[in-house]
């Protein structure tokens, strides 16, 4: 009889399982909120390094609580390209990640309850409970939100309002609406990044019943998708400049509009969308050029 032998992983495997080329989407708003408190003059380097820790460490968790749950689904199995792929070859056992799942989130609630019992902030936790949950619940059951296209707003919300408040609040002591304004950019952005990355796998997702806004829109819309996001965060841009939300650099962003027309005439030239993963590189170069620009926006300001 055949004995199951649990797979523990080499550190290479856990690079591969915890994504790291998406953390700047963590990286980035935790910065902006920092920058911003230091506007005011307020500077806390300690706070933001404990504040990217128990981020991360959420980070890390989603990533590989979405490789867990979609095996358990079947949804990273067969022709799919998405998630780490950590499981389908065989380097680390399911049970492993699930081990794993439990102590990042764990070590994320302990630096959570240091942060807002040494520094009073309560009011912190309706934050931090939005983040737990719609990190867990994306593809986790019962909620699965990530299967009913709702993956791009609620991404969204905890890398851009929820992590710009967030980190401001931990460093200020109080919250902003201002922080929520600066945000708003960036969680389109990196909502953008999900929405490109759906699109590999839109045939495998819709014939598992993975409702993706990419999926319900079908390939045409899809496209047009892209299309509705570039003008909507340009758009952005602009009115955020002229209400005095950032200062007159956030201009700069419009040095990517040559890297955004290449992300659409890939998708538009390119028949097997499969292939777009390959370039996924670009979309988060858009994000990362983007995201540093709204850094120093808010710096100048």
């Amino acid at each position: 009889m055949e004995t199951y032998s649990m797979k523990y992983g080499t550190w290479n495997d856990w690079v591969q399982a915890s994504r790291p080329p998406f953390y700047i989407a963590t990286l980035i708003p935790l910065t902006m909120g920092f920058v911003l408190a230091g506007n005011e003059g307020i500077w806390q380097p300690v706070r933001f390094l404990i504040v990217n820790l128990g981020a991360f460490l959420v980070h890390l968790a989603a990533n590989v609580g979405n490789d867990y749950f979609d095996h358990l689904q079947g949804s990273d199995s067969g022709s799919s390209i998405g998630g780490s792929r950590v499981i389908q070859e065989n380097k680390i056992s399911p049970e492993v990640l699930l081990i794993s799942i439990i102590l990042m989130y764990t070590g994320a609630a302990a630096i959570a309850i240091y942060l807002t019992s040494s520094l009073n902030l309560w009011g912190l936790w309706w934050l931090i409970s939005f983040a737990f949950l719609s990190s867990l619940f994306y593809v986790a059951p019962p909620i699965r939100y990530g299967y009913r296209g709702l993956g791009e707003l609620f991404v969204g919300l905890n890398m851009g309002p929820v992590m710009v408040l967030g980190s401001y609040w931990v460093m200020t002591g109080i919250p902003s609406a201002e922080a929520v304004w600066v945000s708003i950019p960036a969680a389109l952005m990196v909502a953008f990044i999900l929405y490109y990355q759906s699109l590999p796998d839109m045939i495998t997702d819709e014939s598992i019943g993975k409702r993706t806004l990419a999926v319900r829109l079908g390939k045409r819309g899809a496209y047009y998708g892209l299309i509705v996001f570039g003008v909507i965060i340009y758009s952005l841009i602009i009115t955020e400049y002229l209400m005095g939300i950032y200062s007159i650099v956030i201009l700069f962003s419009f040095i990517t509009i040559p890297l955004f027309i290449k992300i659409l005439m890939l998708a538009k030239r390119t028949s097997d969308w499969v292939e777009l993963d390959r370039h996924g590189i670009y979309v988060r170069l858009f994000y990362l050029i983007n995201g540093v620009i709204l850094i120093l926006a808010i710096l100048k300001k």
